[in-house]
């Protein structure tokens, strides 16, 4: 497995990816993750990532030991900025932060480069170089004449300003399987056929003869993850379906249709509208609306645990993006996500999380082998808070009318288009703002809709749909016309980032 230290950055993420693509397994774990934690995973080799530098993020936040480790290390950005310091290099920073790709001539001798050529077309923002190389390291690369790239052969440690992650670069992805198979002599044993194999073992080891309660939702990560456990305990599995009200137009009845029909799953179903609605009177923040969803799924499933016996288990549909964003070590990175950030600590169920380690497209893969539907496995992403976190704002009765009816015409008219399958995620998100219009000769100040439609692999980065604009018009004729609180409608072009998929 290869360790990536996270300096903080999207980078990581591109890299994670990137790296399971070749089959090796990876974890994304935070910058200040102890020397000790680092040798108990044993890592093949480790790659210190990160962008543009922070104020938090120093010279002086890596452990030094970590270069004593005697495990291959290739630094990346401002990561090799750091390695290069703490040999007692000099590194000049950018005032701009302007990536784009440049070319690179590198030394073919460096086994990093092994098979390329000596002019590389490489992401790069040409204000981060290194001034002054360490004793001991050597130039294997250089842009303009200025030195990109730090190689100590003799320990195997590797520094390179550019970032060989970004995934449209071929030659960043050869210099990336050179370091993993050339230079950490991996082998290409990740792969999902295994991961199924392996999860079915844990599972049957952790869970035994008990019986365990898997929090199902019916999108694709609590649906993979219900039939991965289905698989290794069968009926010992039972599925809850909480309708916590904020779901969209007739969802309930589709998921009990297709998981007590097609997969003949022990299912039950728990009405629990009115608390969720309760909890949420009069909350605003974003943060705190998915903690008290978080707490108050758990405190459904609870009191279903209660009611059957002999069950300690609590199955979730948590994927590594979850987590990543969530935040590492207690510290949230951008949002909180109700599975991971939302969790109570008086809990009295055990979690078990069989897909925490997977990203998006690795799960779809999964779904696949488990001989899941396309329909399930290509269904787009939503949000366990459900409608919770596209009211802005406090969540009402109203407020979640107005975006089910506006979000159906939205999915209705993109599928009569036949876009649904060119587009990744769609959905409405209800600000909460109120605007002037004009209907049938009147003044009204009513609510605006907001349309998102963003194409992504795994979640962790998305660029916004370029719509037709007569589809557009349409869809804001047909949600202004059938949905009387609402007299504008906006569409979002904004790219992840630097925004996020979801509007809270």
């Amino acid at each position: 497995m290869i360790l990536i230290l996270d300096l903080g950055s999207k980078f990581s993420r591109f890299l994670g990816r990137r790296i399971r693509e070749s089959q090796v397994y990876c974890e994304i774990v935070p910058y200040n993750y102890s020397v000790d934690k680092i040798r108990a995973k044993r890592p093949e080799g480790i790659i210190i990532s990160g962008g543009i530098p922070t104020d938090v993020v120093s010279v002086k936040t890596l452990d030094r030991e970590i270069f004593q480790l005697d495990v291959p290390i290739l630094s990346i950005g401002y990561g090799a900025h750091i390695t290069n310091e703490i040999y007692g290099g000099i590194s000049t920073e950018s005032s701009t932060n302007d990536y784009e790709f440049k070319e690179i001539e590198v030394d073919r001798g460096c086994i990093l480069f092994n098979g390329l050529d000596e002019r590389l077309s490489l992401w790069l923002d040409d204000g981060y170089v290194f001034r002054d190389i360490p004793k001991g390291f050597k130039s294997i690369a250089t842009h303009s004449n200025k030195v990109v790239g730090i190689e100590d052969g003799r320990n195997k440690i590797y520094g390179v300003k550019f970032h060989p992650e970004i995934e449209s670069s071929r030659d960043g992805g050869k210099i990336i399987d050179n370091f993993l198979f050339k230079i950490c002599n991996c082998d290409r044993k990740w792969n999902m056929e295994e991961f199924i194999k392996d999860s079915v073992k844990y599972i049957k080891d952790q869970v035994g003869n008990r019986k365990a309660l898997c929090a199902l939702s019916g999108g694709v990560d609590s649906s993979v993850a219900a039939v991965l456990v289905h698989k290794a305990i069968g009926e010992n599995l039972i599925c809850v379906f909480v309708d916590h009200g904020l779901l969209r137009k007739n969802e309930r009845k589709q998921v009990e249709e297709i998981f007590r029909g097609q997969f003949n799953m022990n299912l039950t179903t728990v009405d629990a509208k009115d608390r969720f609605l309760s909890k949420l009177k009069g909350v605003v923040d974003p943060e705190q609306k998915r903690k008290i969803i978080g707490e108050e799924f758990i405190r459904v499933f609870e009191e279903e645990q209660k009611r059957l016996d002999d069950i300690d288990y609590l199955i979730q549909g948590t994927i590594y993006p979850d987590v990543i964003e969530s935040g590492m070590d207690g510290k949230v990175a951008v949002k909180s996500h109700h599975n991971v950030g939302g969790l109570p600590k008086d809990m009295n169920l055990k979690i078990l999380e069989p897909l925490r380690q997977l990203f998006k497209d690795e799960v779809r893969e999964v779904g696949r082998l488990l001989g899941i539907s396309e329909e399930i496995v290509e269904r787009q992403p939503f949000p366990g808070p459900g409608l919770g976190i596209r009211v802005l704002g406090e969540v009402t009765e109203e407020k979640l009318k107005i975006v089910r009816e506006a979000d159906h015409i939205y999915r209705d008219e993109i599928k009569k288009a036949g876009w649904q399958d060119r587009i990744w995620q769609y959905f409405v998100a209800l600000p909460d703002i109120q605007t002037v219009g004009v209907t049938h000769g009147k003044r009204t100040y009513t609510y605006t809709i907001a349309l998102r439609a963003v194409n992504s692999i795994d979640g962790m980065t998305a660029q916004w749909v370029k719509i037709p604009l007569d589809l557009l018009e349409k869809i804001s004729t047909r949600i202004t016309d059938e949905v009387p609180q609402v007299n504008r409608v906006v569409y979002d072009i904004t790219n992840k980032p630097p925004s996020t998929i979801e509007w809270e």
